[in-house]
């Protein structure tokens, strides 16, 4: 499998091309800083220069050829302003899917918040509501298109540990879930057939096997 992570040099996406190594399979991870490559290469991953904020669609698509799958994993990160999460969390995703629609890769795994649904009021915390607002509108993007998209809304990451055991559904209770968590159920969700879902993903006591056969039990 050949799998183009956007966002490459993230904490989950690295953790994602990792694993994708591991097994065998190609991780192509989309980075922006060439700084970035070491690290990434020291993952098993193919870097690949691409800035998402900068890009034209036919960059991109060069990026897909021959992909299996996209995954967006970028972000703007904790320390950007209102600003870059329209551009990142929201145009970038929605380039990478331009992209894959013209490079034929249908498969478009997503990363996505819980809380898109209700940003805090106003007034509250203006760029963690912008940022909702962003991964709202590259959900409503990606559903409208002929895809087989799968968005994924984990709750409070954090980096304690990987279980393996989750709580994986259209609607779960808020709550933390490990980063290396999030990561072996994007691999996981990789290798099914599902597609046209929206997924809340905390910490649990499903191991993540059983709890993705489960979704495709009831698709």
């Amino acid at each position: 499998m050949r799998v183009v992570v956007a966002g490459g040099h993230g904490k989950i996406a690295l953790r994602l091309e990792r694993m994708l190594a591991a097994r065998g399979d190609v991780a192509v991870g989309l980075i922006r800083n060439p700084g970035h490559v070491r690290e990434l290469r020291n993952a098993g991953a193919v870097p690949a220069i691409c800035d998402l904020e900068a890009a034209r669609v036919d960059d991109v698509t060069a990026h897909l050829a021959a992909a299996d799958a996209v995954v967006f994993a970028a972000g703007a990160g904790p320390g950007s302003g209102i600003p870059r999460k329209d551009t990142v969390d929201r145009a970038a995703a929605a380039l990478l899917a331009d992209a894959a629609e013209r490079a034929g890769v249908r498969r478009y795994l997503m990363i996505s918040s819980m809380g898109v649904d209700a940003p805090p009021s106003d007034g509250r915390d203006e760029v963690f509501a912008a940022y909702l607002r962003a991964k709202r509108a590259a959900e409503e993007d990606l559903r409208s298109r002929p895809l087989r998209w799968t968005i994924l809304r984990p709750g409070r990451l954090t980096d304690a540990p990987g279980r393996r055991r989750v709580r994986l559904a259209p609607r779960v209770e808020r709550g933390d879930v490990p980063r290396d968590d999030v990561a072996h159920v994007l691999l996981a969700l990789l290798d099914t057939a599902t597609g046209g879902e929206t997924l809340e993903l905390v910490g649990g006591e499903t191991p993540i096997p059983d709890a993705v056969a489960q979704l495709r039990h009831h698709a």
